[in-house]
């Protein structure tokens, strides 16, 4: 399409004649530079479309009809801060598609909002990219009492503090009703009121970024939410039901008409980078994405995001349950050429090891020390080979993909939510071995990624909560109890007094979290401020090196990790599950210490400080040094390695 002439001025140039340059998307309400806004939409199924102005008075203007199913038009009169809906072939007034503001939500009129109008202080910020991050993924509704952004901003320094440098937030689009994770988002464009408005969000992203903290949003492109989806109003083609998703019929973006419809999104990823300064995405169920065509509208996203952040790094990451590791893989290798992928094997794996439960979709995994070894050294289990539990091979080879690309967890909303009470796994496992699994992930080659409220051991649960009308409500309670179903451990006939309803009130209130609880759990938050600075400062941690970890399995629940330093400078991981390992004689290549030199204790899971009952000794030449010093422990000299019950500690040489 043309554009309007150097000379032309902005507030005449229309879609009849060009889109304006200034323009900073191809669809929605723009504010131009010298007074008006003009409004572009794609209603291919309409012949006439006016928009309504809701000011002192009402005001009605035809918009002008585009060849390719788009309507267009500058109206002089409207400014930023009016209400406006978009009125379809003289009927019914809907808002609009691509609104930047729902003041009252996704039934009511959309709002003008002009972005330039909000007064950055971040002009040196470049972003960060995924090496050397430590994520943390917050809900805004649940973070604090308010559940503002204002409020979440109050807590920015605690996090900063902490050595988090990613925050991932859960999705904002515009949802219905009172309280919802985000998942059923219908407005993407609009971030939703009920946690303040989109300056309010674009200041939270500045004051983290003045504290050293990047932000990147989660964002769904897998379907749209049941309530409030006006979508298939302005076309019929948004959407095919030929293959429909788990959550409804699936987006089109490989057939027909569907050009628009991926503009429609991959403008979304850039609109949040650009407009709000974000510093990547997080991609809802991409294995939900239906897209057959040569270039994925996944990569595309990664793509247009990208481009949008102006030299700036960005961060990508996606969620996909079956692994497709080609989505991190490099274009030229076929790949989507994203920065990351969550990595459920290492939650899955970690929770059996924790709690036993090796059922529903936890069934083929054993939280065995090869597992974990594995893990650090390749980032997915599955790779190719037959999952049981969905009777299909999963996972793709990773082999190449340096360990930064791999997000590993021990918590997440999904996962602390898929139990009956929504109970974090401090809460059903030992405080020795969680300790010792904390290390486990914050240490890992791979990039670690933190729930809110774990960092301080919070009381409080993640639980589903969506505030429907009755008839959806009744249906989204239904599905979530049939959900937990698969789980044995839930005792079916006790599931209803155990799940908690996801409409109401109390149900979300009890998952708010209380940070005075940082200072009446000061010995969570030790543990965790402890290991992250100890990854970020030493070397071995902080490399993330492709190769640059080996282990072995020990016994049957003990294992080590040895990250290799520069000239003999390594680190040996000694992560124990069980009971107490004697292990004499000890024929393992990885535990014998760098040429000339002994193993000292550098950290332990056992420390006082974090609850332990006191840091042991593990090797010979410690227990020995132990004994000759005259410390107490009953220790025979002649014992040669020693890996303490459910106990994880960081050994590094020494001269002898």
């Amino acid at each position: 399409m043309a554009t309007p002439s150097l000379t032309e001025s902005p507030s005449r140039a229309t879609a009849r004649g060009g889109l304006p340059k200034w323009r900073r998307l191809p669809i929605g309400a723009e504010v131009a530079p010298d007074g008006g806004v003009h409004f572009r939409v794609w209603a291919p199924d309409h012949e006439h479309l006016e928009v309504v102005l809701e000011s002192d008075r009402t005001l009605t203007i035809a918009l002008d009809a585009e060849p390719n199913g788009y309507l267009s038009g500058m109206v002089p009169e409207a400014r930023a801060g009016m209400l406006y809906r978009y009125r379809l072939d003289r009927g019914d007034a809907l808002p609009d598609p691509v609104s930047r503001y729902q003041p009252n939500g996704p039934h009511g009129a959309s709002c003008i909002v002009d972005p330039s109008r909000f007064e950055w202080t971040d002009a040196s910020w470049r972003g960060v990219p995924i090496e050397g991050q430590i994520l943390y993924e917050l809900h805004i509704g649940t973070f604090t009492r308010e559940g503002t952004w204002a409020g979440a901003v109050r807590e920015l320094p605690a996090l900063a503090e902490l050595g988090i440098t990613v925050l991932e937030v859960m999705p904002v689009a515009e949802f219905p009703g009172r309280f919802g994770w985000g998942y059923d988002g219908v407005d993407l464009y609009a971030p939703t009121h009920l946690y303040g408005t989109p300056d309010d969000f674009r200041r939270f992203v500045d004051r983290a970024h003045a504290l050293g903290l990047a932000v990147i949003l989660d964002v769904v492109y897998n379907h749209v939410g049941p309530d409030g989806n006006w979508l298939p109003r302005y076309s019929s083609h948004y959407f095919r039901r030929d293959e429909p998703t788990e959550w409804g019929d699936a987006i089109n973006f490989d057939g027909e008409h569907c050009g628009p419809v991926r503009e429609f999104f991959a403008s979304n990823a850039a609109y949040w980078i650009d407009e709000f300064h974000l510093d990547g995405l997080r991609l809802d169920a991409t294995q939900s994405i239906r897209d057959r065509s040569e270039a994925s509208i996944v990569r595309e996203v990664g793509q247009r995001a990208r481009g949008a952040a102006k030299g700036r790094s960005v961060i990508v990451i996606a969620e996909n349950e079956p692994q497709h590791a080609v989505q991190v893989r490099r274009i030229e290798e076929g790949g989507y050429a994203l920065d990351g992928l969550w990595n459920d094997d290492f939650h899955h794996s970690a929770l059996v090891a924790a709690t036993g439960r090796d059922e529903a979709y936890y069934t083929d995994y054993r939280g065995t020390p090869q597992e974990f070894v594995s893990m650090a050294k390749y980032g997915f289990l599955y790779q190719g080979q037959c999952y049981k539990w969905q009777q299909a091979p999963r996972g793709m080879p990773t082999f190449g993909i340096p360990p930064a690309r791999f997000v590993v967890f021990l918590q997440n909303h999904d996962q602390i939510a898929n139990s009956a009470r929504g109970e974090r796994l401090h809460a059903i496992t030992s405080p020795s071995r969680y300790r010792a699994l904390t290390a486990l992930m914050l240490l890992s080659p791979q990039t670690p990624l933190l729930f809110q409220g774990q960092e301080f051991a919070a009381s409080a649960p993640f639980l589903f909560f969506a505030d429907h009308g009755p008839d959806l409500a009744e249906v989204v309670r239904q599905g979530r109890a049939e959900f937990l179903s698969q789980f044995p451990s839930i005792d079916g006939q006790a599931l209803e007094r155990q799940l908690a309803i996801p409409h109401e009130r109390t149900t979300f209130e009890r998952c708010i979290l209380d940070h005075d609880e940082r200072r009446k759990n000061g010995h969570a938050m030790a543990l965790h401020r402890d290991l992250i600075r100890l990854r970020k400062t030493d070397p071995c941690f902080s490399a993330q090196r492709p190769g640059g970890v080996d282990g072995a399995v020990i016994a049957q629940d003990a294992f080590v990790l040895r990250y290799f330093g520069k000239r003999g400078d390594d680190r040996l991981l000694c992560v124990n599950l069980g009971v107490t390992v004697h292990f004499d004689p000890a024929p393992e290549p990885l535990l014998a210490p760098p040429s000339g030199m002994r193993w000292q204790m550098l950290w332990s899971s056992e420390d006082a400080r974090y609850g332990g009952l006191g840091t042991p000794a593990v090797d010979a030449h410690e227990i020995d040094r132990r004994i000759r010093s005259g410390n107490p422990q009953r220790m025979r000299p002649a014992e040669n390695w020693r890996f303490p019950g459910e106990c994880a500690v960081v050994l590094s040489p020494a001269a002898r």
